[in-house]
């Protein structure tokens, strides 16, 4: 499918480079770049969502410094 995007100017100039450097066209490293950024995003977003445990409940304040040592010593 041919389409026109808008491209500055200084990324254009390395396109150009990079596709005389790999001996590619210009409109297989854009393919390309655009699928690898699809990828990563669909990989992204397969991730499973974490798991949440049920603590029963706080044992200790932990802003109260006292009663955190207490409870890491088992008093």
């Amino acid at each position: 499918m041919k389409t026109t995007l808008n491209i500055d100017d200084s990324v254009m100039a390395l396109l150009k480079r990079e596709a005389a450097r790999q001996g590619r066209t210009m409109s297989e490293l854009v393919e390309s770049a655009l699928r690898l950024m699809f990828r990563a995003q669909r990989r992204r977003s397969d991730l499973p969502p974490l798991p949440t445990f049920r603590s029963g409940g706080h044992l200790v304040d932990v802003a109260d410094r006292d009663a955190l040592y207490q409870a890491m010593e088992g008093r």
